[in-house]
């Protein structure tokens, strides 16, 4: 298996990276327009294309803003009002696997850019359904905030009328190179089945035989009809198109001038993308580990290495460090899912992918790892510093507690 000379990414990637015959991957070749782009102009590109979804009359809002409490949301909010000027709707899926530091950074968000925002909570018990079903058919426990997230704000769009959803950034661009920034790609259902969602709609989860998932469970995860977004005109762009994207810069400049809070993570070393979640660097990143034969710290590795901020060497010791580390929070989430330890196992090593894990002479799972190139292209960077961890803020949430809806400050 063929691994990137320059990042640390292999051919089987999940979302189809293509290694070329000097050994650079397609991800690390897209990432150089980085530093050939014109960003100024770009801007200016975006500032001519937001022209025409100002709502002069006051009667609507300019466009929508998918937010969280945690990865680039206060970074998309601060450059859409503040620096582009726009009045956006922000709207936000509960995932319901919430910590106490999302909730204070999502109510901080409202509180420091002052903007209305809306938010999606389907039942629990609805919730933890597709859960079930999601996990035992594909091995997902993440699912459900994927699909939520992808489409709460086009059924918000095509709802209010508000044909612009502005997003950060577009994950087969900046990961496997899928796109080039210059193709200016939008958001688009096909890309949203195929990748965030793993082949499949709301609706092929219709036909589970365990679960009897019904119409009323799923209608909130479905996709408006091809009719309804041409008839609003609904699109979505991606800011990383027009602007140099950077996930620590942005994240270190958001922490200085709004309060963004941050945390140490179990299975990676970037303490500012998903800390509101407890589930997504735990268990969801066990599970990616054993279906794909690598973990978030490696996506969070690479990106930091093609930024020159960290070496491949630098690198690949982290990501030694962290992708071996046990699940914490595996005990809150068999007792939220109401499924027992061993049945968690028995169905997760149904979904380990054979190129990676191997059964030993004792019947015990033994990982396969990747086999990292020695050879190393010289790369200047600066010596890695860690990820900046933020004073802890006060929340009037239980700590240690589900979460469903939570106070914030």
């Amino acid at each position: 298996m063929r691994i990137c000379k320059r990042c640390l990414y292999h051919e089987n990637h999940p979302l189809h990276i293509i290694i070329n015959n000097d050994g650079i991957c397609s991800g690390c070749k897209v990432h150089e327009e980085k530093d050939e782009i014109h960003w100024t102009n770009k801007l200016e590109e975006l500032k001519q294309l937001l022209l025409g979804y100002r709502n002069t009359t006051g009667s609507n809002y300019d466009c929508i803003i998918p937010v969280s409490g945690a990865k680039d949301s206060y970074f998309i909010v601060h450059t859409v009002k503040n620096v582009l000027g726009m009045n956006p709707l922000l709207v936000t899926y509960n995932k319901q696997y919430n910590t106490a530091i999302g909730i204070r950074n999502l109510a901080n968000l409202r509180i420091q850019f002052d903007c209305d925002i809306m938010t999606m909570t389907v039942d629990p018990n609805k919730v933890k359904k597709i859960t079930r079903s999601t996990f035992r058919r594909f091995g997902s426990v993440y699912w459900h905030v994927l699909a939520g997230q992808s489409v709460f704000p086009v059924q918000i769009a095509v709802k209010f009328k508000i044909p612009l959803i502005i997003w950060g950034a577009h994950q087969g661009i900046d990961q496997v190179g899928m796109y080039s920034h210059h193709d200016k790609v939008e958001m688009t259902r096909k890309y949203r089945k195929e990748h965030d969602l793993m082949g499949f709609e709301a609706d092929d989860l219709l036909d589970d035989e365990y679960d009897f998932i019904r119409e009323d469970d799923i209608f909130q995860y479905r996709y408006p009809d091809e009719n309804e977004i041409e008839q609003i005109g609904v699109r979505g762009i991606y800011l990383n198109n027009y602007i140099r994207w950077d996930s620590r810069t942005q994240h270190e400049a958001m922490i200085k001038q709004y309060g963004f809070e941050t945390a140490l993570q179990n299975r990676t070393f970037d303490t500012y993308n998903d800390t509101d979640c407890w589930l997504y660097n735990d268990v969801h990143d066990y599970l990616k580990w054993l279906k794909h034969g690598y973990g978030k710290v490696l996506d969070h590795a690479v990106r930091e290495i093609r930024l020159k901020q960290l070496t491949k060497k630098e690198g690949i010791s982290l990501v030694k460090h962290y992708m071996h580390k046990p699940m914490q929070h595996l005990d809150e989430f068999l007792q939220w899912l109401g499924i027992t330890e061993n049945a968690f196992h028995l169905i997760a090593d149904q979904h380990r992918n054979p190129a990676f894990w191997k059964r030993n002479e004792s019947w015990e799972w033994e990982y396969q790892p990747l086999l990292f190139d020695a050879q190393e292209e010289l790369i200047q960077t600066k010596n890695f510093t860690p990820f900046t961890i933020t004073p802890k803020g006060v929340s009037s949430d239980a700590e240690n507690q589900y979460i469903l809806f939570g106070k914030g400050r």
